[in-house]
Order: C-alpha cells, then structure tokens, then sequence
C-alpha cells in the first residue's frame, strides 16, 4: 500500500503536514507493508501555485497512491480521488509519522471538505484564498487554528 501525505517541506517521516493537500509545496510517499514501512519519498507538487480541478489528485493517483492524507481538501477534490479509488483521509495535523500513526491506528479516519468548499458549495472556481501566497498563508493559519483547537480539548479531556 502506498499512502500519500501533503507536506510543507520533504523531511520525510519528520515532515510538517500540509493543512490543505492542493497548496502544499511537497508529498511523501509511504510505502507499506502491512504496518511496516518499506520507503519513504518525497515529490514536489507542479500546481503549488495553482492549480485546476482534478490536476492535483490525477498526479497523486498517476504515483500509484492508495490512501491520500492532509489537513483538508475542497468536495470537488474528495470526489476525484473516490473516482480514482484512493481513499482521501482529512483532519492530519502534526507531523507526517504522527499522522501516519494515527492512520494505521484507526483514530484518522474518513473525509469532509474544507470550510472554504462548503462556502463556496463547489471547488471548480478558485476562491480569493488561492489567487496568492498572502492569502495561501491566512488559510493555512486559520487551518491550523481550528486543529490547535481540536487538539486542546483532547488534550483537557485526557
């Protein structure tokens, strides 16, 4: 099996997740066997900048990926990866092996699309978020906000 995470920089396993797979910069490739990890790679993302519908999950699905992890996706995104077979996984925060981890233990499961999807109620026409890097940035932060969040309140419940 081979699971894709999106990335902010190719550290492989140490690598920051990416809070949103279209405009992350990297992925690392796992590949697996069983839960044992036999490689692990990194590819740089074409679209970084921008991208249209379907070009970010057509690369991943052409590197043979079957399991796809980020910190989200827009609605349009989760049914291109569906089309092509590969499970698409949001809500993956901390770093690649801690993602990673909680995938393979069960506790990262399943996909809805971003906030800014649903605003919009599609994914085809790029929203203000993605026409610059300040406003890639502010997605990211407010992403990042809402996981610290989840985060805290796991934390307290412990």
């Amino acid at each position: 099996m081979r699971i894709a995470v999106s990335a902010d920089d190719k550290n492989g396993l140490d690598s920051i997740v990416s809070p949103h797979f279209g405009r992350c910069p990297h992925y690392i490739l796992v590949d697996m066997e069983g839960q044992e990890i036999k490689n692990v790679s990194a590819i740089d993302n074409p679209y970084y900048g921008r991208h249209q519908p379907g070009q970010v999950p057509a690369l991943i699905n052409s590197h043979d990926v079957n399991v796809m992890l980020t910190g989200g996706m827009g609605g349009r995104a989760l049914g291109f990866f569906r089309q092509f077979g590969i499970e698409p996984v949001t809500g993956a925060a901390g770093t690649v092996r801690q993602s990673l981890e909680r995938y393979l233990g069960g506790t990262l499961q399943g996909a809805e699309a971003c906030k800014q999807s649903r605003e919009h109620a599609h994914d085809d026409v790029p929203g203000p978020y993605e026409k610059d890097e300040v406003g890639r940035l502010r997605e990211e932060i407010e992403m990042l906000q809402q996981q610290l969040g989840g985060a805290m309140k796991r934390l307290e419940q412990l």
